[in-house]
């Protein structure tokens, strides 16, 4: 009995570290700092405009893009992710610790202000894209402090920021913003590196969304067909890009770059933190 217990408590706290909630403070009603908000301003940007977040788990750096009056997204900053837990992968079951990758979307209704660790909001996962594939778990969420069971820690002043930036766009009147969390960028050198790795195919997958973010700007339509992502009709500057950067990748593989497989005790973090 004193076993299932202690399996249960540690259960718990599991879940706690990205999930549960703390007593009521006001820490989500703190403004955007008047700095980001001078950044705005010299990027053409409002703080109602509609945002996007971008995740690497390799390079450990969380990024914020902003919609400009031009309909296209510009970046606006990048925090240092302090801790995220798990290898390269998608998340598979509960329990595992990985933190996820894929396209979600994150509501108002996500945005957890009583997070135990400071402020925090749920990634969306499972996406319809995790549930094809009869995936499990549950809070995966990008919060602040630095530790993780699954999540994307990325200290208290960063998700206090990222919070503020995150509601001021909702206030704007956006529904939800896109999460993109990816293994590490999404370049030729990182492609031809990890390319006997057997998650290989499902971030070639990714690439097509990172693609279309990357060639226009634009928030990549995305859907699940045939438990793959769909981001619709590919268009003829993105089909170029993905042309040349397979190139590219066989350039360097030409060149003797060795193909390796990362492995991680669990996770990784910025390295402005070790």
């Amino acid at each position: 009995m004193v076993k299932r217990v202690m399996v249960a408590t540690a259960f718990a706290l599991a879940l706690a570290a990205c999930g549960e909630s703390n007593t009521r403070s006001t820490r989500h009603l703190a403004p955007i700092p008047p700095r980001t908000l001078a950044l705005m301003a010299e990027k053409a940007m409002s703080s109602s405009d509609p945002i996007l977040v971008r995740a690497y788990k390799t390079e450990s750096e969380l990024e914020v893009w902003k919609r400009r009056a031009d309909g296209k997204y510009a970046h606006l900053k990048t925090y240092p992710i302090c801790r995220w837990s798990g290898q390269l992968g998608p998340k598979i079951r509960e329990g595992d610790r990985q933190a996820p990758e894929g396209f979600y979307a994150v509501t108002p209704s996500q945005m957890n202000p009583d997070s135990t660790n400071y402020l925090a909001f749920d990634t969306g996962y499972p996406n319809d894209y995790d549930r094809a594939h009869g995936r499990t778990g549950a809070y995966l969420m990008v919060h602040g402090s630095c530790s993780s069971a699954g999540c994307y820690a990325i200290t208290d002043q960063a998700i206090a920021e990222l919070y503020a930036i995150a509601r001021d766009a909702f206030a704007g009147g956006q529904p939800a913003f896109q999460f993109q969390a990816y293994p590490f960028r999404m370049t030729a050198g990182n492609f031809a590196k990890h390319r006997a790795d057997p998650n290989i195919a499902f971030w070639r997958n990714l690439k097509e969304g990172s693609d279309v973010f990357e060639v226009t700007r634009e928030e990549p339509r995305v859907s699940v067909v045939d438990q793959r992502y769909d981001f619709g009709p590919e268009q003829p500057m993105v089909a170029e890009k993905r042309a040349a950067d397979e190139q590219k990748v066989a350039d360097h593989v030409a060149r003797g770059v060795p193909a390796v497989r990362m492995v991680y005790e669990d996770g990784s973090q910025h390295a402005s933190f070790r």
